[in-house]
């Protein structure tokens, strides 16, 4: 008897301690290494997904019969949860004294930018950020837009859109070492809102690749400390960043920038890949302001769908 009651709580040990494995990559996905092929900021950009983990676990435990097993599950189900649950609610309705802001990579092969441009402009918001810009494709946007957003203002392939007026306009330069004075992804304006002046910054991190040698990531690494050390100098309390940072804000090679500032509220809002989006990789952040909704916009002829985040200053 005592040899079968030992039998049945050793079955299922291993699946047990998988699932408990997948709850400390959940808490703590820093102790995976970046070296070699920055796994940890892999593991990173997807950690939401790693709790399809669980079911696959609870169908091997049911297979083994295995009560230790199937209880272990509810470690990595709270995890999950705890670090997640809150993103499954939708937020609810805008405060009214909140304005709302887009952020849109629109893509440099988008074969109808003047759509896009409608489809952005519908949604009524304050302030319109984007990426992938192309010279081909500006006077499009700038013809759709331009009743409705007077103030606009671009640097290489970014562009911001403002109903309020727009003044300190400047280039910031985040290029990667090495690359050429025509790669010009970053802009910098102040924008006077009604609740006040606010710093608006427009950029475009260098994209990454995922191969066989892992997730090739140092030039966007690059780009996002220098990013993150021009918003640590903004003299402008309130600041507003809107653009495409090629990863998911648990990923750590964005902490030169998410460290400074606030991540947004309830919504999963994912962006990428247009399709079948399974990533949020453009980001709405905030100093001195908070993003008290955030969601994804129907798509249009880029392969990221749009961001619309309301903003309570």
């Amino acid at each position: 008897m005592t040899d079968e009651r030992g039998r049945t709580w050793k079955r299922g040990r291993a699946v047990a301690l998988l699932g408990l494995l997948v709850a400390v990559l959940l808490v703590f996905p820093g102790l995976v290494p970046n070296t070699p092929g920055r796994v940890g900021s892999l593991l990173e950009t997807f950690l939401p997904w790693l709790g399809l983990a669980v079911p696959v676990l609870l169908v091997l435990a049911l297979l083994r019969r295995s009560f230790l097993a199937s209880a272990s599950l509810l470690v990595p189900v709270a995890a999950w949860f705890t670090l997640f649950g809150g993103l499954l609610s939708s937020g609810g309705q805008a405060p009214a004294d909140a304005f709302t802001v887009v952020q849109h990579n629109v893509s440099d092969v988008n074969p109808d930018p003047a759509a896009t441009a409608r489809a952005l402009a519908g949604t009524g918001a304050g302030l319109i950020a984007l990426e992938e810009v192309t010279a081909p494709a500006l006077p499009a946007f700038e013809a759709a837009l331009a009743a409705d957003y007077p103030h606009h203002a671009t640097r290489g392939t970014v562009g911001l859109w403002s109903k309020y007026p727009l003044t300190g306009v400047r280039l910031v330069d985040i290029r990667p070492e090495g690359v050429g004075e025509g790669w010009n992804r970053g802009l910098r304006a102040t924008a006077r809102t009604p609740g006040g002046e606010v710093a608006v910054y427009v950029a475009h991190l260098p994209s990454v690749r995922i191969g066989a040698t892992g997730l090739a990531s140092g030039r966007r690494d690059e780009s996002a400390a220098l990013l993150g050390e021009v918003i640590a100098a903004e003299p402008l309390d309130r600041v507003i960043l809107l653009g495409d940072l090629n990863s998911t804000l648990d990923d750590r090679g964005l902490e030169p920038v998410t460290s400074l500032l606030t991540t947004p509220g309830p919504g999963f809002a994912f962006s990428w890949p247009a399709k079948l989006p399974v990533a949020r990789i453009d980001q709405i952040l905030t100093r001195s302001a908070t993003v008290t909704r955030l969601r994804s916009l129907p798509a249009t002829g880029s392969d990221h769908l749009p961001l619309a985040a309301d903003i309570r200053l």
